[in-house]
């Protein structure tokens, strides 16, 4: 995701002359695993790492607590999906499994606030996980 974090100068001599004073807010959630944050709010603007279950046995159950585990992470931020910007999925079978993933993804959102999405067939972490969610 591309973003201006600060806004322009007036002119190019205040840019030079007058730097801009920047307030950057950064707070880190669930910091237990040594490798990662599990959220990051910067500016107001919340991630989140990518989400995965190994416990259901099929893409429509791993969707579910997936998405389950997202709400989680946002509510632990202080927002919901409704504020959602952008969604990655990763998926290890897309032929077999997007339709399924879908109806598991169009159950969850709020359809008022729907993101900006991608959805990509990739190789997983383990041969259990099938959707990873970010």
């Amino acid at each position: 995701m591309l973003r201006t974090l600060f806004g322009k100068a007036s002119s190019r001599l205040a840019a030079v002359t007058q730097p801009q004073q920047r307030y950057l807010s950064l707070k880190r959630l669930g910091t237990t695993d040594p490798r990662m944050s599990q959220t990051v709010i910067f500016n107001n603007t919340v991630y989140i790492s990518g989400q995965v279950d190994t416990t259901a046995e099929d893409v429509t159950g791993q969707t579910k607590i997936v998405l389950s585990k997202v709400d989680a992470l946002l509510e632990e931020a202080g927002t919901s999906k409704s504020n959602l910007i952008s969604a990655s999925i990763w998926l290890k079978d897309i032929n077999s499994d997007f339709s399924k993933m879908n109806s598991a993804w169009e159950e969850w959102l709020d359809p008022q606030n729907k993101p900006v999405r991608a959805t990509v067939q990739a190789d997983m972490a383990s041969p259990a996980i099938l959707v990873e969610i970010q």
